[in-house]
């Protein structure tokens, strides 16, 4: 039966059948694919004679592996040629369109399909990639799915889920100066547990959601899975109807109208019921840097690396090992740690809003001396844009890199790694041991203006000092 959330509604509206281990049959309305979890899947197709069921609701780009300074072909790195062709045929071969290098489309996966007008409210969307849940900002259910279920979806169109439960996170008030949907989502990741969603699909609500854009929205559901939830959503009300009409795929003319009357009929009743509510309030958020090896691991910027005493004692035991692997220690504030490498990008802040509040830290100003600092545009449309507007210019004026659009240094399957111990200031959203390249590198996140303030001082600052 119904509760009456959006979750509840889209679930039910895509429900198949139920199977007989009990798990639901969900049909899924878009599915993205990408160089790295799709070649496998379309092998097993083969192996079995089996044809992609609905092209038409496959869309393929290429992001993970491509190289941001030089992308001419074939790669110098042969194995992510290898992929990119391995995507390239695969798409030919079954009639599934593909975003190519040079198409004026390419870009992260979770960039270009919002951008497009392929995003929708009310819609199920899978993807092999953990940051699906990007694509809830819109009123979405997104699933991150792995390689044998990337097959099942291409074969069947359809997947194999157990029903979450739904939790509304609710953020209420207005967001001091210098604080930032990244860090909305890292506080509550903090606050919440890396395992706080285990189970759970988080409904973001309350007023300050209701004040976000689009990507800053983006930004918080991008994050969802990291705090364990299987998807994040907000739902849909005119910045998302605003965002998304006249774009290339959204509903045109008369289609236009019943499309919004429809989806604010998704939208969660008044009286929805729950599974959990966690309330918090805006003006207690403070720019957020991670100290540690798990998004959890988070403080404010004036706040010190917390002491095991402090901790809850199931979160002591990956304190120590954070200690040990950062070179932190317990009571040292977190302002002040030397920065070597500075990354703006990633599905999590790779927009053009993203690069235009980093770019008014940047300006004026010059990456501090030893930092390498470089960003990346999430698609060719971000770049274009960012360029339209001087961005570009702004940031190498600084002293920054400016790259073509990629995933890059966020998992480095790509030529952009960290090297031996250097410590990142990063935009992305993974802290893990060796996410980024190096098997002993160490990554901070944090948001683009704070990673650009780190640029410019060559440590971790306090964005407020310049803004």
């Amino acid at each position: 039966m119904s509760k009456g959330t959006l979750f509840d509604k889209v679930w039910d509206l895509h429900t198949v059948g139920t199977l007989p281990s009990g798990l639901t049959q969900l049909f899924i309305g878009l599915h993205l694919i990408h160089e790295v979890t799709s070649p496998q899947a379309f092998a097993m197709l083969k192996e079995r004679d089996l044809k992609v069921l609905f092209p038409q609701r496959t869309i393929a780009t290429v992001d993970h592996i491509v190289p941001t300074e030089n992308q001419a072909r074939p790669f110098v790195d042969s194995m992510a040629e290898e992929m990119i062709q391995a995507l390239e045929k695969s798409c030919q071969e079954n009639d599934i369109t593909f975003y190519n290098i040079g198409s004026g489309n390419q870009g992260i996966v979770h960039v270009i399909a919002p951008e497009l007008g392929l995003t929708q409210p009310g819609m199920t969307i899978a993807c092999g990639d953990s940051h699906t849940s990007s694509h809830g900002a819109f009123g979405a259910i997104a699933f991150g799915i792995g390689t044998s279920q990337v097959r099942d979806v291409l074969a069947s169109q359809t997947l194999a889920l157990s029903k979450l439960k739904v939790r509304k996170i609710e953020v209420n008030g207005k967001l001091k100066p210098g604080v930032y949907a990244k860090d909305v989502i890292l506080h509550i990741i903090r606050t919440l547990g890396v395992k706080g969603g285990v189970g759970y699909a988080y409904e973001f609500a309350g007023t300050t959601f209701a004040q976000m854009n689009m990507e800053e929205r983006m930004t918080v559901c991008n994050m969802a899975i990291e705090g364990g939830a299987r998807c994040g959503y907000v739902n849909p009300d005119q910045i998302t109807y605003d965002y998304l009409q006249n774009r290339d795929f959204a509903p045109k003319g008369s289609d236009w109208e019943k499309a919004v009357t429809w989806w604010e009929s998704l939208s969660s009743n008044a009286d929805a019921e729950y599974d959990d509510i966690v309330v918090f309030n805006a003006e207690d958020i403070p720019p957020t840097v991670t100290w540690g090896i798990t998004p959890g691991q988070g403080i404010g910027v004036d706040q010190k690396v917390p002491t095991a005493a402090e901790l809850l004692e199931e979160d002591r035991f990956i304190a120590e090992e954070a200690y040990r692997y950062m070179d932190l220690y317990p009571g040292q504030p977190i302002q002040g740690t030397k920065i070597d490498v500075c990354f703006i990008g990633s599905c999590t802040n790779g927009r053009i809003s993203d690069l235009r509040e980093a770019a008014k830290i940047a300006q004026g100003r010059q990456v501090a001396e030893g930092v390498k600092a470089f960003v990346v545009p999430g698609s060719e449309r971000v770049k274009k844009e960012a360029e339209a507007e001087g961005l570009d210019k702004i940031f190498q004026a600084a002293g920054f890199e400016w790259r073509e659009p990629g995933c890059s240094m966020c998992l480095a399957m790509n030529p952009d790694k960290l090297q031996g111990r250097q410590i990142s200031a990063s935009s992305s959203n993974r802290n893990f041991k060796g996410r980024q390249g190096s098997s002993s590198g160490r990554t901070l996140l944090m948001s683009p203006a704070m990673v650009a303030t780190a640029a410019i001082k060559g440590e971790v600052a306090d964005v407020r000092e310049l803004l």
